[in-house]
């Protein structure tokens, strides 16, 4: 999986080299491919109907060259070595078949609002591409703590520890969405991934 210009993903596929890709990403491709509605596993449809996180997903199987987009958005891939990205499921335009993905709540953010924010957490070896609309902020958690407006933010890596914030006085003028007044901020090894525009829903709705 690699960059094709800074809009499009590039897989290449093989014989046993499955994917899972948005529905309706393909853009084109090259050789003999194959795909299937791919609806997921009881569990995960039960907990995507109940927190609304739920990812239109395809399976691409064959060999040749995938293209794949999302109306123009900027795609970032991650490859992953065994550990975990938590990442909102709007942003998810394909991972490798062979990493597991479940629906998560995301902790510490019911402590605020009274409501529950939802990811797609994906583990294990394998490629990852997401999605930002512009071109995204990659911070590094360990260099110092770091407070993201929550309404912005992409993904991070899972695992990190996650403290809630909320600013009293100037709640009206901190941030662009409708969720000044809260942010999540991020400690530990990894990094957070942040798009310069945000979701248009109310901050701290239930995600998808």
């Amino acid at each position: 999986m690699s960059l094709h210009g800074s809009k499009i993903a590039k897989i290449i596929m093989g014989p046993g080299q499955d994917l899972l890709a948005r529905t309706g990403s393909m853009i084109a491709y090259e050789g003999l491919i194959d795909f299937n509605p791919n609806p997921p596993q009881l569990g995960q449809m039960a907990r995507s109907w109940a927190t609304g996180e739920g990812v239109p997903l395809m399976t691409a199987t064959g060999q040749g060259e995938l293209y794949l987009a999302d109306y123009g958005k900027e795609v970032v891939v991650v490859q992953l070595a065994g550990e975990g990205l938590s990442v909102n499921g709007k942003n998810i335009l394909a991972f490798d078949a062979t990493l597991q993905w479940n629906i998560e709540r995301v902790r510490g953010v019911s402590m605020l609002s009274g409501m529950g924010m939802f990811n797609v957490v994906v583990r294990g070896h394998g490629w990852v591409a997401l999605t930002s609309k512009g071109t995204p902020v990659v911070l590094d958690t360990r260099e110092a703590p770091t407070y993201v407006d929550t309404d912005a933010l992409v993904g991070f890596t899972d695992g990190l520890q996650i403290q809630p914030k909320r600013t009293a006085r100037f709640g009206g003028l901190i941030g662009r969405g409708s969720g000044e007044s809260f942010q999540l901020g991020f400690s530990g090894q990894g990094f957070v991934m942040v798009q310069p525009s945000e979701d248009a829903r109310p901050a701290f709705s239930v995600r998808g």
